[in-house]
């Protein structure tokens, strides 16, 4: 059989796991974007505790490998912490949301003081309180200004979740590497691979570009 036909016919494997690796990446984003501000409010508290807290959790986690850290969370802690093993999605978008969760924190932190803070101080003029001011002033503008680096770290994790084919989820990387492990094919099937995270990736870029230029005009 030609590799043409070889490729048709493993072609809903792949397909599922695209799917698999597009779920994975957007749950994870999901949570990490919780992780990214509340901790970036943390970075931006005039209570130094409360930004040293903040400091701890994204150097510890900006400052190991990824690979490392499912390695760690998966075949490490999570047995002794529950006495066996966890199911492999819910670690992976566990350790997916708190590695993006850190490089989030740092958007968020820097999109909150690229507001002016005079428009912090207009707003307890008129009576808000800070909280008030952060979510009614501070945080639509941000936000605003934070969406295409968000999007960008969406790009980063769907190539990440590559890695999580070394914990057996069945997301694109594994399920080429469980086709050609019976066929040997593989430089066809890694390349046909690549090609389907260059077309996704290209689209989501594409989004992004388009997304700033609409944000822009606006």
């Amino acid at each position: 059989m030609d590799t043409v036909s070889l490729i048709a016919d493993a072609a809903p494997l792949l397909m599922k796991g695209l799917e698999n690796t597009v779920k994975v990446a957007f749950l994870s984003l999901l949570f990490a974007t919780i992780l990214g501000l509340s901790f970036g409010l943390l970075r931006v508290s005039k209570r130094p505790i409360l930004q040293m807290i903040a400091k701890v959790y994204v150097s510890i986690i900006r400052g190991t490998p990824l690979y490392v850290q499912v390695i760690f969370f998966y075949f490490g802690l999570f047995p002794l912490v529950f006495g066996r093993a966890t199911d492999a999605v819910s670690a992976g978008i566990f350790v997916l949301s708190l590695n993006a969760g850190a490089y989030l924190v740092e958007i968020f932190r820097a999109g909150i003081e690229s507001i002016d803070k005079g428009q912090m101080e207009a707003g307890r003029a008129i009576g808000f309180s800070h909280g008030q001011t952060m979510t009614y002033i501070i945080m639509p503008q941000a936000i605003k200004r934070m969406i295409p680096a968000i999007v960008n770290q969406f790009i980063i994790s769907i190539k990440d979740t590559s890695l999580l084919a070394t914990i057996g989820i069945a997301e694109l990387t594994f399920s080429a590497q469980t086709i050609y492990a019976v066929n040997f094919k593989a430089f066809e099937f890694l390349g046909a691979v690549g090609i389907m995270y260059w077309i996704l990736i290209n689209v989501l870029t594409w989004f992004s570009h388009w997304l700033e230029r609409r944000l822009a005009a606006g």
